[in-house]
C-alpha cells in the first residue's frame, strides 16, 4: 500500500478554525462557516491530506431577518464561529458560538456522514468553545479570550449541568500580548489535561503562535509552553489554532490553519512528537511544508466542483452553500432540467443584500469560473450574473432594462455596500457567458472579469479587482451565481452550467 506524502497547505482554500477527530481509521473535520448555509461542514479523510465534504451540521440554525438578509440586516462575519467536534459512545457532538445570537449551540448525531443533528441551545456567548469529554464521563466546555472559563455540561451535552463546575480556569499572558489566548482545543491524555490555544504577541516575531497548557488536575494549576511559532515562509503569517489527533498506528499530528490573505484561512498538517509529555510540532522547531506519513494513499476529491445542474431531484451538491438563509421556494434544478433557476423575491439594491446567491470557495494559487445565462426570464430591473464575493466584491452580470433591453455591467463595492458600475455595455443576445479569473499567488489577490456572446471570444470588462480579506465578512473570497430584483419580483435567471478550473 502506498503511503501519503503531505504537502502544506492540505487545502488552499478558506477552511478556518479546523477541529479534527479520528473514529477508527477515519478522520473527520469541522470548520467555521459563519453566514454560509448549510453550515458547519463535515469533511472526511483517511490520511489527513485528501478531504471530501460528506455532510453539514445544519441547513440553517436560526430564521430571522438578519439570517434571511431582510430589511438591510445580515450576519456577515457572525453566524457560526469556531466549531468543536468530539465523539463518545456512538455520538458525535459539535459546539459553536454565534455572535449575532449571543448564545451557544450544541448538535449531536449518531451518523456523522448521513444523519440529521439534534440541536440544543445554551444562553450566552461562549467564545471559541472547546469540548472536553473527560474519561470519567463528565463533559465540559472551555471558552473565552484571555480569561478562559470552564463550564460543566449534562451527561448528554444538551444543557449546563445544575451545580456543576462553572468558573475561571486560567488567565492568559497580558504583557506584550495583542491577542490573548483563545481558540481552545482540549484533551485528556496519559493523565494530563492538555489545552491548546493561540495568541498574538506584540514582540518577537509578532505573529500568531500555538501554545499548549497542561496540568495533572482539571482545574489547574497549568504549565504553559509555546509549541509552534512558524509562518511557512508566507508574509510572517503564523500557522496556529487547532488541535491534535492520533492514528491507528500511534503517530500524532496537528491540524492548524494560516491566514492567506484574500483566499482565506487555509489548513495545514504537521507531525507531532512527544518529549517529557509535551507535544512537539514539526522538526527542530520548524513546521515542514512536505513530509512522509504511514497513512494510506487516497484519491483526492475536489473541494470546488464544476456543475451541469443535471439533478433528478431538487438538491444541490454538498460543495455549494448559500449566502445567508435561502428562500427554498425560489430556486430549482428540476423546473428546467439541466439548469439552475434562480427566481427573484425581495428587492435588493446590492449583491450584499441579495438572497439566494449560490456560492463555492475559491482556491489558490489561481482558479477560474465560468457560466452561461439565459436572459429570457428576466424582468426590468433584474440583475443576474457571477460574483467574487467578499465585502470588497466584484460582479459581472446583466442589467435588464425596459422592452427587452440588456446591458452587461461590471460592478464593485463603491462604499457602504453600494454597487458602483465600473463599466456598462449594451448587449443584444439571448444568452451571455461570464467568467472570473482569480489569482492568489503569493498574495497577489487579483480578480479579472470577462463576458462573451459565444463562450469562445472573451472580452474583459470593468477593471481588475484587488481583493482584500476584511473582518466585516471574516471569510475568504467566494465565487457565486446570483439573480435579484431591484424593482419587480418574479423574474428568473437560468444558468446552464458552472465550470470551474483550478491551477495546480
Amino acid at each position: 500500500m502506498n503511503n501519503t506524502i503531505i504537502t502544506n497547505p492540505i487545502i488552499w482554500a478558506d477552511v478556518p478554525d479546523v477541529d479534527v477527530i479520528r473514529v477508527g481509521p477515519v478522520f473527520y473535520m469541522v470548520s467555521t462557516s459563519m453566514h454560509c448555509m448549510p453550515g458547519c461542514p463535515i469533511m472526511k479523510s483517511v490520511n489527513l491530506n485528501d478531504w471530501e465534504i460528506v455532510n453539514y451540521v445544519y441547513d440553517t440554525f436560526e430564521d430571522n431577518e438578519a439570517h434571511r438578509l431582510q430589511d438591510g440586516k445580515g450576519i456577515y462575519g457572525k453566524g457560526s464561529w469556531a466549531a468543536s467536534l468530539r465523539y463518545r459512545d456512538g455520538f458525535y457532538y459539535v459546539i459553536f458560538s454565534s455572535n449575532d445570537m449571543d448564545q451557544c449551540y450544541i448538535y449531536r448525531t449518531g451518523d456523522i456522514e448521513h444523519g440529521t443533528w439534534e440541536r440544543s441551545v445554551i444562553a450566552g456567548l461562549h467564545h471559541d468553545p472547546g469540548l472536553l469529554l473527560d474519561d470519567d464521563n463528565r463533559s465540559y466546555v472551555i471558552y473565552g479570550n484571555g480569561d478562559i472559563r470552564i463550564k460543566e455540561l449534562t451527561e448528554d451535552l444538551t444543557s449546563v449541568k445544575p451545580g456543576g463546575t462553572d468558573q475561571l480556569l486560567l488567565e492568559g499572558e497580558r504583557e506584550e500580548i495583542g491577542l490573548r489566548i483563545e481558540g481552545c482545543h482540549a484533551y485528556k491524555l496519559n493523565g494530563y489535561y492538555y489545552l491548546f490555544f493561540i495568541e498574538w504577541p506584540r514582540t518577537g516575531n509578532q505573529r500568531r503562535r500555538q501554545l499548549c497548557y497542561r496540568s495533572r488536575e482539571l482545574l489547574g494549576p497549568y504549565e504553559r509552553r509555546i509549541i509552534l511559532d512558524d509562518a511557512l515562509g508566507y508574509h510572517n503569517n503564523g500557522v496556529a489554532q487547532g488541535g491534535i489527533v492520533d492514528t491507528l498506528g500511534g503517530d500524532w499530528y496537528t491540524v492548524l490553519f494560516q491566514d492567506h490573505n484574500a483566499v482565506g484561512r487555509i489548513p495545514c498538517v504537521f507531525p507531532v512528537s512527544w518529549e517529557n509529555d509535551w507535544p512537539v510540532i514539526g522538526e527542530n522547531g520548524t513546521a515542514p511544508q512536505i513530509f512522509a506519513t504511514k497513512l494510506p494513499a487516497a484519491a483526492p476529491k475536489p473541494l470546488v466542483i464544476s456543475d451541469e445542474f443535471d439533478y433528478p431531484v431538487n438538491r444541490l451538491a454538498l460543495n455549494w452553500q448559500w449566502n445567508h438563509n435561502p428562500d427554498n421556494g425560489l430556486w430549482s434544478v428540476t423546473e428546467r432540467p439541466g439548469h439552475l433557476r434562480l427566481r427573484t423575491g425581495q428587492a435588493a439594491d446590492s449583491i450584499l443584500q441579495a438572497r439566494n446567491t449560490l456560492t463555492q470557495r475559491t482556491e489558490g494559487p489561481a482558479c477560474s469560473a465560468e457560466t452561461v445565462l439565459d436572459l429570457s426570464g428576466l424582468l426590468p430591473g433584474d440583475r443576474a450574473g457571477m460574483v467574487a464575493l467578499q465585502s470588497g466584491f466584484g460582479t459581472v452580470g446583466i442589467a435588464a432594462g425596459e422592452q427587452g433591453m440588456f446591458r452587461v455591467i461590471m460592478c464593485v463595492n463603491g462604499g457602504d455596500g453600494c454597487e458602483e458600475i465600473v463599466e456598462s455595455i449594451a448587449f443584444t443576445g439571448d444568452r451571455v457567458y461570464f467568467r472570473i479569473d482569480f489569482n492568489f499567488e503569493n498574495g497577489l489577490d487579483r480578480a479579472n472579469f470577462f463576458y462573451s456572446e459565444d463562450g469562445t471570444d472573451w472580452k474583459p470588462i470593468g477593471r481588475t479587482l484587488y481583493m482584500v480579506y476584511t473582518l466585516d465578512h471574516f471569510m475568504g473570497y467566494r465565487v457565486g451565481l446570483f439573480n435579484y430584483a431591484t424593482r419587480l419580483s418574479g423574474g428568473y435567471a437560468d444558468f446552464d452550467y458552472f465550470h470551474y478550473h483550478r491551477q495546480n
